[in-house]
């Protein structure tokens, strides 16, 4: 990519189980929320683990009306709200988009298992009532690509359109492709991120058989606790965070908000194993150095990562190992933290929650915590910004994302 664009970000939505909207999210952060608690969509009797984090005081009916929610699964309800609120953010009324922008607009929104609450529902059906029962909106509600035409569909956006499927890696995948279409000129603007709603009997019972979610259920608030020694798994997240991304000059042009510069993007594999990362980090160390170089910053300037950090035995050494090789003695000057110990982990929708979490650590100037931590593991000896948020210089910070198959994604954010 020769003379390349600064990508900046002027629209931000998001829908979290610990708050909805920026201002929200923020204030549960600082608070050190924990969104866990005890599902309530299905019974969980004969489950191994009980417990998730769901959207709190949600309704979608004050989002969308009946028509167009019941034509879609929440996963899909959860990215249009999402995409509402950034398109509002960044001066646009959502759905009366100037038709001179709509072709040079697009959206690339990710998802990384689609509708699987309509899966759930559809399957049983079938099982009741045979191939009869199967509702005409089955596949729609339920491919992991409909969150993307919807909300093209909705807003007249003719630009490029697909969605991005890289596991927990996905919705960072989603802004990497979107920036690098802004980079080639083939759009002006684009509407990135990803949404997820897979708190449902089929996904809670895949992961406990997969030995991947924590069974703390005597104490769901406390189950996710990255870095700490007790960790014993993920727990599960939904919501959806959405972004609208243009070049600077766009953006100085039509007077927009900045929130901040999308600086630099990395990508890699690590070609070693079907769930479990690379033991070293190697894949996640390399996402790293490409990000530090697409950005032409030196990795110095990185003073806050917000990790993958998914509270897993073997996860959360494999990327501590990665960022203390690859940053050398400046590991331990920078915060890193999960703000997973809060949300939950969100699977496609990971990504773009924390780089929303990234952003506005660099609007305030501090960073958030991860909480949980008791008793911090001696083999993850960097800050973890353990249990409060931490007031410092953020210059510029790294997010990164690694999904099952070997994925990994990492953009870094600079303030403007």
């Amino acid at each position: 990519m020769n003379q390349r664009k600064r990508i900046v970000i002027t629209g931000i939505g998001v829908l979290t189980p610990i708050g909805i909207g920026l201002e929200a999210f923020w204030q549960a952060m600082t608070e050190g929320k924990s969104g866990a608690a005890p599902i309530t969509y299905f019974d969980t009797t004969d489950f191994e683990t009980k417990f998730a984090c769901e959207l709190k005081n949600f309704k979608v009916m004050d989002y969308l009306d009946r028509k167009t929610a019941n034509r879609m699964d929440p996963y899909c309800q959860y990215g249009m709200i999402a995409a509402d609120m950034a398109l509002k953010d960044a001066g646009f009324t959502p759905t009366q988009i100037p038709a001179e922008q709509t072709e040079r607009f697009g959206v690339v929104f990710a998802s990384g298992i689609g509708g699987m609450i309509s899966y759930d529902a559809q399957f049983r059906q079938y099982m009741q009532r045979g191939p009869r029962g199967i509702s005409p909106f089955f596949v729609p509600q339920m491919i992991p690509d409909m969150a993307a035409g919807m909300i093209s569909i909705r807003n007249g956006l003719r630009g490029p359109n697909y969605a991005t499927v890289s596991a927990c890696a996905s919705s960072l995948h989603a802004m990497i492709d979107a920036y690098m279409i802004l980079q080639q000129g083939m759009a002006e603007m684009m509407l990135c991120g990803g949404a997820e709603a897979a708190i449902t009997p089929m996904s809670i019972g895949g992961f406990n058989s997969a030995q991947a979610l924590s069974k703390r259920n005597d104490d769901p608030a406390t189950a996710s606790r990255p870095y700490d020694v007790d960790r014993d798994g993920f727990v599960m997240g939904e919501g959806a965070a959405a972004f609208v991304l243009e070049t600077y000059e766009s953006a100085v042009k039509r007077g927009a908000t900045i929130h901040a510069e999308l600086a630099g993007v990395g990508m890699s594999a690590d070609a070693h194993h079907i769930t479990a990362p690379h033991p070293e980090g190697d894949g996640a160390l390399r996402s790293m150095q490409m990000a530090v170089d697409t950005a032409g910053i030196a990795k110095t300037e990185i003073d806050y990562i917000n990790t993958h950090g998914t509270s897993t035995p073997l996860g959360d050494i494999a990327e501590a190992s990665a960022i203390k090789k690859f940053f050398g003695d400046h590991a331990y000057k920078l915060n890193i933290s999960s703000t997973k110990s809060m949300v939950g982990h969100l699977l496609g929708a990971a990504g773009a929650v924390e780089s929303v979490a990234c952003v506005l650590a660099l609007k305030h100037q501090t960073v958030p915590p991860t909480i949980n931590v008791i008793n911090q593991d001696p083999e993850i000896d960097l800050n973890v910004t353990p249990n409060k948020p931490q007031a410092r210089e953020i210059r510029a910070v790294l997010n990164n994302g690694f999904g099952f198959g070997g994925h990994n994604a990492t953009i870094i954010f600079k303030k403007v």
